[in-house]
């Protein structure tokens, strides 16, 4: 199947599998870690992701065997002056919130390690496929700094506050089965099977309704966090973007004539 490559050095690649993307990372050299160019060529197949209407779900993988990614390119890191730095913090921002702000459901397949930045990528998606071989953590502030692609923020909604804070103060490291048993991932699967799984996963998702999957993903994205009320409010807003909708015409069709819906996707 043929891949759509991004940035000079074809870092980054997206492979579609019908209504289902598959975003590569693919920097085998150095254990998928992000630099300046790997995360300009992540932004840019998020927004060429973002714009087709005819993905349904995301599956973010990895091509290297013992590695989901290892987070920032600290070697490049180290090269770059305070200017410099500062200079590069919007383009690896955009990563993040490239994968994080995709409007369609998407789910990491994580497998060895998924540390600092790596980790964060994978909390950027809406569910977590991981293989036993995973160690997952956010061990940022054991060099100095804080997870800055969106983990202070992430994890304390994945798992809460306290286990959040613990985790980052620590920045231990936190193996497979530990990770699925404290909500780190969301399924744990043997090893070798993430990718597999993920797809599987995304396929069945993507048999759904286009505009709904949309409409309840930013449903819940945004209502995170609000009072009651006001989510409710929120929700409402998102039903009304697709009850009128081809797709809930053609939805309800399928459901009585008892037959597999050709969704419009409008």
């Amino acid at each position: 199947m043929a891949q759509q490559r991004f940035g000079a050095d074809g870092w980054v690649a997206i492979e579609r599998h019908d209504h289902v993307a598959e975003l590569i990372m693919d920097r085998p050299k150095a254990m998928n870690a992000v630099s300046t160019a790997m995360a300009d060529s992540l932004a840019q197949a998020c927004d060429e992701l973002a714009a087709d209407r005819s993905v349904r779900a995301v599956v973010l993988t990895s091509t290297h065997e013992r590695a989901f990614c290892v987070g920032a390119d600290l070697k490049e890191r180290n090269s770059l002056t305070d200017a410099e730095l500062m200079r590069q913090r919007p383009r690896t921002r955009a990563a993040y919130t490239g994968v994080l702000e995709l409007p369609m459901p998407t789910i990491a397949a994580v497998h060895g390690f998924a540390l600092g930045g790596g980790y964060e990528l994978a909390l950027a998606c809406d569910l977590i496929v991981a293989d036993a071989t995973a160690t997952v953590g956010l061990p940022e502030v054991s060099v100095g700094v804080i997870p800055g692609g969106g983990g202070t923020q992430l994890l304390p909604r994945r798992v809460g506050a306290a286990r959040a804070a613990e985790l980052v103060f620590t920045a231990r490291r936190v193996p497979a089965p530990e990770a699925a048993e404290l909500g780190l991932v969301d399924q744990l699967v043997e090893e070798g099977r993430d990718r597999a799984e993920a797809l599987e996963l995304a396929a069945r998702i993507a048999r759904n309704s286009p505009l709904g999957l949309r409409a309840a993903k930013r449903a819940m994205r945004l209502g995170h966090g609000l009072d009651l009320r006001t989510g409710l409010d929120l929700e409402d807003g998102a039903w009304r973007s697709v009850a009128f909708s081809g797709d809930r015409t053609e939805g309800v069709a399928a459901f009585n004539e008892k037959r597999e819906p050709q969704w419009p996707g409008e």
